[in-house]
Parts: structure tokens; sequence; C-alpha cells
């Protein structure tokens, strides 16, 4: 995203310390940050896809227990967004806290147009400061699987953005789809024309008008589209979904959400209900899209040999001669690492879902992800290694866990090549895979098969925590 200038900052601050309420004018007369024009933002897009801002603020305030003053902050850099932030205080995952409140509260309501909006706000870009620097991703994991499965879109002039921002889209859709609304609207998620690199103004090709409802960058034909709709249908069709569901909702984020705008803006109310209610989601975001029950195989060897049935029957896992020879409810995979995974998760999912809707008193949500542990464990012990990947102008893409040279006093995760995979630890396997993931794609010039196994094994690793989501990456690329 573009470039946001000192201004805004110093704006910011000499308004918040002049009046405490400084934070809640910006929200209700967001184009009054100073008193003249110099103390405008010349180059921000936060406001260019405003139904969404609005509408993820409406189901954000229903509980909004950190405290955000208003999702827009989320879309900013972290030195403006610390102004709103309210309690959270690791700005890089403002966007996603935001979205995954507001996802677990329009859950809450059976509320399938602010779980839409939610989605959709959590792929939107960020603003950063200078034209093709991308924003930093998360390393936190979402309490929504939903929402976990989904970062946000990146400067559309940074390495690599082009096949990164489509794989959001495409992920999305799924997203979409598995909660019944129209998976075509992850096309809205998308960002603007690449701006020129070393651009001294920042301001690339945005639009960032405040009191255009819809978004400027729906009015003023802004918007570049990451995919086809025939690649979003193919997408969501990969993940087991449908198509077409949810077509009712092809207008959402312009609905009336704004009038609760207003609400609940200081609540810091125990969300221990929402919490409880959104229990079930502790599956990992690609079993988001699939059956809560075991599909019977109809054609191809069942290759799944676990047999714990906890809550919910084990999920087959069909071996054939396709392209991608594995495939879990009709979600298709090129390795078996990958396609098992997606077995226990669907599993644990089901397994979940009885377990908290009363269906099998004897057992608790933690029954089921033992259960999922195990049944990766089993998997991962006997499943035939996968060859090793063919990466490019890159090393190996392996990663390890434990104690590493820059984080000597806790395990972590990082690459086994730090000449070709240059990046720090982290504590959660996501940071490192998905980064793994994209230069491979883009850095390395590996495979498009490569990159694929890539993410299905970073959507392996995900659910799981320690060495198994160490292992659980390697396997799925053959090192």
């Amino acid at each position: 995203m573009k470039v946001e200038t000192s201004a805004v900052l110093l704006a910011m601050l000499g308004v918040a310390s002049a009046r405490p309420d400084a934070v809640r004018l910006f929200r209700k007369n967001r184009h009054a940050v100073g008193d003249s024009a110099k103390f405008r933002r010349e180059v921000p897009q936060e406001h260019s896809h405003n139904k969404f801002l609005t509408g993820v603020g409406a189901a954000l305030n229903l509980n909004n227990v950190d405290q955000v003053q208003d999702p827009v902050f989320a879309l900013l850099g972290n030195a403006a967004a610390a102004q709103g932030a309210g309690l959270v205080t690791n700005l890089d995952c403002l966007q996603q806290r935001v979205a995954d409140q507001a996802f677990t509260n329009a859950k809450a309501a059976n509320d399938v147009e602010g779980m839409t909006n939610a989605l959709i706000f959590r792929a939107l870009e960020r603003n950063t400061g200078s034209v093709g620097l991308a924003s930093v991703l998360c390393n936190e994991t979402a309490k929504n699987p939903e929402i976990a499965a989904i970062q946000q879109h990146q400067d559309p002039a940074s390495n690599g953005a082009a096949a990164l921002n489509k794989q959001i889209t495409l992920d999305l859709a799924a997203q979409l789809s598995s909660i019944g609304a129209d998976p075509q609207l992850a096309l809205q998620s998308g960002t603007f024309a690449p701006g020129q690199i070393g651009d001294t103004t920042g301001a690339g090709n945005t639009c960032d008008t405040e009191d255009d409802t819809e978004g400027c960058i729906f009015t003023q034909n802004l918007l570049v589209e990451d995919a086809t709709a025939d690649e979003i249908n193919a997408a969501v069709a990969a993940a087991g979904g449908s198509a077409s569901a949810g077509s009712a909702n092809a207008n959402v984020g312009n609905s009336t959400a704004a009038t609760g705008a207003a609400a609940a803006d200081d609540s810091c109310e125990d969300d221990g209900a929402a919490a409880s209610a959104d229990a079930a989601s502790n599956s990992t975001a690609g079993a988001a899209s699939d059956a809560a029950s075991g599909a019977t195989a109809t054609t191809g060897n069942n290759v799944n040999t676990f047999t714990g049935s906890v809550g919910s029957a084990p999920v087959p896992v069909i071996s054939s001669n396709a392209a991608k020879p594995f495939s879990v409810n009709g979600a298709e995979f090129l390795n078996q690492g990958a396609a098992i995974q997606r077995a226990c998760d669907v599993q644990k999912n089901a397994c979940a879902n009885a377990a908290n809707s009363g269906a099998d008193a004897s057992i608790t949500v933690a029954d089921c992800d033992a259960q999922q542990q195990q049944c990766v464990a089993q998997q991962n012990g006997a499943k035939r290694r996968q060859a090793a990947a063919d990466t490019g102008d890159c090393g190996s893409p392996a990663i390890s866990f434990g104690k590493q040279a820059d984080r000597p006093d806790e395990d972590a995760f990082a690459p086994v090549d730090t000449q070709d995979f240059q990046h720090g630890s982290a504590l959660k396997p996501a940071v490192i895979t998905d980064f793994i993931c994209q230069q491979l794609g883009s850095k390395c010039g590996a495979s498009d098969a490569t990159v694929q196994a890539c993410n299905e094994g970073a959507d392996a690793a995900n659910s799981l925590s320690g060495q198994a989501a160490a292992d659980a990456f390697n396997a799925a690329l053959g090192v």
C-alpha cells in the first residue's frame, strides 16, 4: 500500500493530546483529522473499500472486547494504528484481531452478512511506508479458522504480489462459500493497479474518498480483480464448497450496518459466551468448507488407516490416478500428507460439533484435539515420503523447530536454508511456511506443482504445533 506521511501521525498525536475524545471524533468525522489542509494525509487508501469497513464495524461493536476505536485503524501503518488500537498491542495483528472478533460476534448472531464483511475486511490491503513495500504478516493464530485461512492483500507493486494476491482471493472465496456467502464477493477484496517503485509521493494508483459509502475503488472503477469468475468457481469446488453459494448476498457491505457503529465502543464485556459459541471452530481453516461427517468413498482406494472414532468416524482419503491423486470430501490434493491432514481436521471438526452440541455428552473438545493429534502422528509415521520438490533456483525449503540462533531461550520455527530463505524465527509455523511458499513462487522460480505442494504443506502445518507442524510441512515437500 502507499506511504503514510509523517503528517498523519503528527496530526493524530496533536489532536489526541488536546482532546481525550480525539479518536472518537476521527471516527465520526474522518475527514477532519486536522484544522487545515496541510494535516490531510496525501496518499492513504484505507477508505477505498468503505462498505466493508462500515459492515465490519457494526459486527465488531456487538462485543468490542479489545476496545478498538474503529476498524479503519487496522488498515493504517502501525504508528497511526496505535492511536485507535484499544487494548491490542501487537499492531501487526490488529487487522486480524478486528476481523476475528467481528466474525465471532456475527457468528453468534447467525449473521452471514456480518461474517462475510469480516472475512473480506481481513483480506484488504494495509497502508505501508512506500510503493512496493509489503505489510508485515500477523504472527498470531485467529480463533476462527475461517479468518485464520486469510491474510491481507499486499501492495501490488511488491515482489510476487500478483500471484500472492490471487491466492488470497481464492482462499477468501473458499471461506465465503463455507459460510454460505457468494464466493464471487472475494473479487471485491482486490486492490489497485501497481504504483511506480521509487515514486517519492508514494501515491501509487489509489483513492481515499471518506464520504463515499460504497468505496471509491468501486465507484471510480479502480479495482483490479485478482482472478476470474471461473477461477473462483474452481477454487471453491477444489475446497469442497459450492460455487453458487449465497448468491443472494451479492450486495453485502451495503447494509444499514452503520447504525451499529456507535454502539458499545468502550465495552470490555467478558466474551466467554461468544467464545463458547465459537468453540466448534477450533478446526483448521482448510477443514472449514468440508462436510461435518466423513464422505463415502466411491472411486479409488482409501489410504486413511486411522481407526479412532471419538465423536466421529474417520474420514476417507481417496487415492486415484487423477492429476491431483488424493481427495477428501471432494477437495483434491497433490500429496498424501496434506490430504491426511485435511481428513484428520474434518474428523476433528465433526467431533467438536458433537461435543459442543451435546449430541455426545461423554466427549469434550479436548478429546477431539487429542484424537486429531493421534490421527496426524499415525499417518505421518506410516505414509510414504513424497519425492523431493523442485525448488527452482533455491535450496531446501525445509523448516526446523527448536532453539534458533536468534531465539536461544525458547523453541521456535525457522527456515533450514537461511541463505535462500532469509527470515527470522517465529513462534507460529504459518509465519515461516507462508514466507517460504511466497519465495518459492517469486524469487526461486519453483514450479506451480511445488508451490501448490508448499501451500498444502503449510495448511497441514498450521493446525499443528511443535515438531509435528514442522514434520507435516517438510513431508509435503519431500524434505
